[in-house]
């Protein structure tokens, strides 16, 4: 396994340690949903963004591993003159546009809604949960999984 394939793979451990973690809380109900969503979704999201970032890496072999996963197919370095694109980086690049990784990636909250505090502040209403979170990690692992076989190819 290179260096790369095992970053993501640790990535995807650490996003499934925290989605276990927002469970247990959720559980608990102690914190309300809104908040424990605000405080797990965004470390969440950025260890399945890393994870991606770094199958990425795996998928285009650059040569040297970067020291920070690239964010998206964009940030790639560019396919070398007589190279073609791999099909999997033409996958993830319609995927981003308009498919499941575009939500895992957007900064922005998917289904949040702003209302009004009492002090005329705007605070987000979150309606993502682990099981959403989840999905993400599941589809994935999934992709790793589904391309690994043509990587070790190879």
């Amino acid at each position: 396994m290179s260096s790369a394939r095992g970053q993501a793979n640790h990535s995807l451990y650490l996003a499934r340690i925290l989605i276990a973690a927002w469970r247990r809380e959720l559980s608990g109900e102690s914190v309300p949903a809104s908040v424990l969503a605000q405080a797990y979704l965004p470390g969440i999201r950025g260890h399945l963004g890393d994870g991606y970032g770094w199958f990425l890496v795996e998928i285009t072999r650059p040569g040297a591993v970067p020291l920070a996963p690239p964010g998206c197919v964009a940030e790639l370095p560019e396919v070398s003159a007589g190279k073609s694109v791999p099909p999997e980086v033409r996958e993830f690049q319609r995927l981003e546009a308009s498919g499941w990784i575009a939500d895992m990636l957007a900064t922005d909250m998917p289904g949040a809604v702003t209302t009004a505090s009492s002090g005329n502040l705007a605070t987000p209403s979150l309606s993502p949960e682990p099981a959403q979170a989840e999905r993400w990690a599941d589809q994935l692992q999934g992709l790793f999984d589904r391309m690994a076989d043509s990587l070790d190819e190879y």
